[in-house]
């Protein structure tokens, strides 16, 4: 299973009830962060599910309001005595952002590993799920994260009986070992059964609508979309600022089958996120805003 947490839902800058952006993503116990907006450890500390746990930070640009929290979450990490690396994803020019960000966070007790993605690379590994990063619009570089994580096939006993597989060596094949038994190898492929359906968030923040937000998050379990605008009056506004309209996020969920949508980055203009909700919901109605601290559980599906 996932957990996540909405940390900070705020765009732009923090208001009092509204912190700045970032997700907190759970995985058997280790963690990510998705962009580590001013003040992100107060959050991480607020939800208490661990900061030693957290094992990248996956930044999607370099405005102020999605990075500017790194030297205090770097700090917070050092207080906690962490000692194993800290691995930083970003766009072009990351070495550049946290080498400034690091001359008031210099000393810390682990070190940082830092990755300079272009935006069309393979999927990456980290704490155990499957990342694909992906370009977004917004008027300089920016990037989406897809986030999988996969299930293995089940075993299958009636193959495991059938090539005779000694019954004390199940158990390792369904960890994925390959064991040997009286002279014989046995794979974990030759005793599993079809493959299963995994678990996918697609978060995509600070952009234009794009096909490829929809191509990237089809069929995902949820979509995490920003709702930067509400009303209709500011689609210029949307348009100059390289932003969406709940609208157009809910029509990107849409388009990809999304099993539900979450809105976050709201516009320091939006008092009440839920006033522009019924703009999404009668285009995709499995649509909710985010509020800081909100948490959700996905589950492998049934089938």
């Amino acid at each position: 299973m996932i957990d996540l947490c909405t940390l900070g839902t705020g765009g732009t800058m923090p208001m009092p009830e509204r912190a700045l952006s970032s997700l907190y993503v759970r995985v058997n116990g280790r963690s990510l962060l998705i962009d580590c907006g001013e003040g992100t450890q107060v959050g991480v500390q607020k939800l208490g599910w661990g900061m030693q746990c957290i094992d990248g930070i996956l930044i999607t640009h370099f405005h102020a309001d999605h990075c500017s929290g790194l030297p205090g979450m770097l700090l917070a990490l050092t207080k906690a005595m962490r000692t194993e690396p800290l691995h930083i994803y970003g766009p072009a020019g990351l070495p550049y952002i946290v080498g400034g960000l690091r001359v008031i966070a210099p000393q810390l007790t682990f070190p940082v590993v830092l990755h300079e993605l272009r935006g069309d690379e393979e999927p990456f590994r980290l704490i155990g799920l499957e990342i694909t990063p992906f370009p977004l619009d917004h008027g300089m570089p920016c990037l989406g994260y897809r986030l999988h994580l996969p299930r293995p096939a089940a075993f299958d006993p009636d193959k495991a009986r059938a090539l005779g597989v000694p019954l004390p060596c199940w158990k390792r094949l369904q960890k994925g070992e390959t064991v040997e038994a009286d002279g014989v190898t046995f794979r974990p492929e030759q005793v599993m059964g079809a493959p299963r359906r995994g678990i996918t968030v697609l978060f995509a923040t600070d952009t234009r609508p794009m096909p490829e937000i929809a191509d990237h998050g089809f069929r995902c379990d949820m979509m995490i979309l920003e709702g930067m605008y509400g009303a209709e009056e500011k689609y210029p506004l949307a348009i100059k600022n390289h932003h969406m309209l709940y609208r157009e996020a809910a029509a990107l969920a849409r388009d990809a089958e999304a099993g539900q949508l979450v809105l976050t980055h709201f516009s320091t203009s939006i008092d009440d996120p839920l006033e522009f909700l019924p703009n999404a919901q009668n285009i995709f109605p499995d649509t909710v805003c985010a509020e800081d601290g909100m948490t959700w559980t996905l589950h492998y599906p049934q089938a």
